[in-house]
């Protein structure tokens, strides 16, 4: 009878005996390399493809668990690119935000300079071409066409590919063409290229709104609109004051000269120091070169990331990054579609957006009327050249800044003294609204103002504080219109914003037309009335909406949506 087989247990290794046996060690050092080569991903693998955010950790490569022996064997891997151009912009440093915001507010105050140094050299223009002067001032008009047109083409583009590459491809435009204004023999000629300076300039103040909501948080966002309200009102006083200077003593074509001069320099800041600021094309960026360095790795033999795991321990994956946004994202020409139609549709369906559109319009209407009006007052009443009635739209740019510095003060100290429920309010849309129920009084009261102390009895300063009161009204509304919508209708905020816009540049070029008719037969103080009056009931809009907005947004079904959400 065979002795049956006994198996003997192998006491497990102590240090000692691995100590005496080198070749123990060896072996256990060749199995777990061989476990470890087993356990790692390779090119047979697939690849599983996982959401990436700003939130997202990034793993470690799974050559970083390798034995010594192992690394040894391999290549050198690719190290890890920089990510830090790739950060969200919300968290970028306060010097960077700083610098982004008031180089946006510098580009506004280029673009809204082009829209009124036009006026001044309409006499000249006139004369030269042999045309009216009502025909010359259609070149304001086309300008602010193309202004109202143009970025319901551009802004699906700075959806896909960021704010930077159409800011610089339409600056260098602006550029060419305001050298085609300066050049051009022809009045038809000039007209085309006001209206293509229109186009292509229409980015450095509608995207702003947008580079302001990329970097800044709601909350947070009141100086920043505050700063660039004011830019776009301050501009449109500068243009006209230093231009008439220019006409009075040169020729008309330098005043396009000097802006080929000054854009052109804008153009180079923003080269260099403007970066993206579109957190979905950052993020998709980000993926991309994260996917480009995986693949780098494995062209290198590492194959595999070191994924997080429900357990303690982590899991290696071959693993590719996406972004949900680019999923989302449509083609160009639906884009394009969605964004010639919402707009009209939101205009003509959403009571909020034609009552604010109407109310923003008119006081664009006021404002663009000053190109026609102060000359045609201060000269008939006051006898003044072309370089005083440029030097009356000074009240304009300092008007413009006092209501900067209250904007942003009144905010700060409302913040800080209300308490409870007051200070909440501020954060809603309806809190928006407050301080321009006052002020937005002001541009009636500074019409009435004008047209009564136009006659050539009262001193020039009376119209001329007018104006600036009036402007103080101004941007008071276009302030609470920006701030309002976008807080209203959040991811339809463009499309809502892109209508105002339309409608207010629309309006706004048309007036300067008829101005000087309209304040002939109507006289000074009747027109001063009549708008007046149509300014005072328009202020009744704010009103309604600080009372029953929250009510009117819930039977939106834009804005519905989004208070369902909150």
């Amino acid at each position: 009878m065979a002795d049956p087989e006994v198996k003997l247990v192998r006491e497990p290794l102590d240090d000692e005996d691995r100590a005496s046996n080198p070749d123990i060690t060896k072996e256990e050092s060749e199995k777990h390399a061989s476990d470890s080569q087993d356990d790692l991903p390779n090119s047979q693998d697939d690849i599983v493809y996982h959401y990436m955010t700003f939130h997202t950790e990034i793993p470690s490569p799974a050559y970083l668990s390798y034995s010594p022996r192992e690394l040894d064997e391999r290549p050198a891997a690719t190290p890890q690119p920089d990510l830090t151009d790739f950060i969200s912009p919300f968290l970028w440093s306060k010097q960077r935000k700083n610098l982004i915001t008031w180089l946006s507010c510098a580009a506004t105050i280029v673009t809204a300079y082009t829209a009124g140094s036009y006026a001044s050299g309409i006499d000249q223009m006139s004369a030269e071409w042999h045309i009216s002067n009502i025909a010359v001032t259609v070149g304001i008009t086309v300008f602010t066409a193309g202004f109202a047109i143009a970025p319901m083409f551009l802004a699906p583009f700075s959806e896909i590919h960021g704010r930077r590459p159409i800011f610089i491809g339409t600056g260098c435009l602006f550029v060419l063409f305001q050298l085609v204004c300066s050049l051009t023999p022809t009045y038809p000629g000039m007209l085309v290229a006001r209206f293509l300076t229109g186009c292509v300039s229409s980015t450095f103040s509608t995207m702003v709104g947008g580079v302001v909501s990329d970097i800044y948080h709601a909350e947070q966002r009141n100086t920043a609109m505050s700063l660039f309200s004011g830019a776009a009102l301050f501009g449109t006083g500068l243009g006209p004051l230093f231009s008439g200077l220019v006409a009075q003593h040169t020729t008309w074509r330098w005043i396009f000269y000097l802006q080929v001069i000054t854009c052109g320099f804008m153009m180079i800041l923003i080269v260099i120091f403007f970066k993206e600021t579109r957190g979905s094309v950052l993020l998709s960026r980000k993926a991309k070169t994260l996917n480009a360095w995986m693949e780098q790795l494995e062209s290198e033999g590492h194959f595999g990331m070191m994924m997080p795991a429900d357990t303690p321990n982590t899991t290696l994956q071959r693993i590719r990054w996406k972004v949900k946004s680019d999923e989302e994202r449509t083609t160009l020409g639906r884009s394009i579609a969605i964004s010639l139609y919402r707009p009209f549709h939101l205009l003509f369906t959403e009571p909020v957006v034609f009552f604010f559109s109407l109310w923003i319009s008119f006081s664009w209407a006021v404002l663009y009327l000053t190109f026609s009006a102060i000359p045609l007052v201060f000269t008939e009443s006051h006898g003044f050249n072309l370089e005083q009635n440029g030097a009356v739209f000074t009240a304009i740019s300092v008007a413009s800044l006092i209501s900067t510095v209250v904007s942003i003060a009144q905010e700060r100290l409302a913040r800080q003294y209300l308490t409870g429920k007051r200070r909440q309010m501020l954060d809603t849309p309806e809190g928006r609204l407050f301080f321009s129920c006052v002020q937005s009084a002001l541009l009636p009261i500074g019409c009435f103002w004008f047209g009564w102390t136009s006659f050539p009895s009262d001193h020039w300063i009376l119209p001329t504080l007018a104006i600036g009161c009036a402007t103080m009204g101004i941007f008071s509304i276009y302030l609470a219109v920006f701030n309002y919508l976008a807080d209203t209708y959040h991811r339809y905020a463009s499309s809502a914003l892109a209508a105002q816009s339309f409608c207010r540049n629309m309006l706004g070029g048309a007036f300067p037309l008829f101005t000087a008719q309209m304040f002939r037969k109507m006289t000074f103080q009747g027109a001063g009335s009549f708008l007046g009056g149509l300014g005072a009931l328009l202020t009744i809009v704010p009103w309604v909406l600080v009372f029953y907005g929250p009510k009117i947004r819930a039977r939106s079904r834009f804005a519905s949506e989004i208070m369902e959400k909150d």
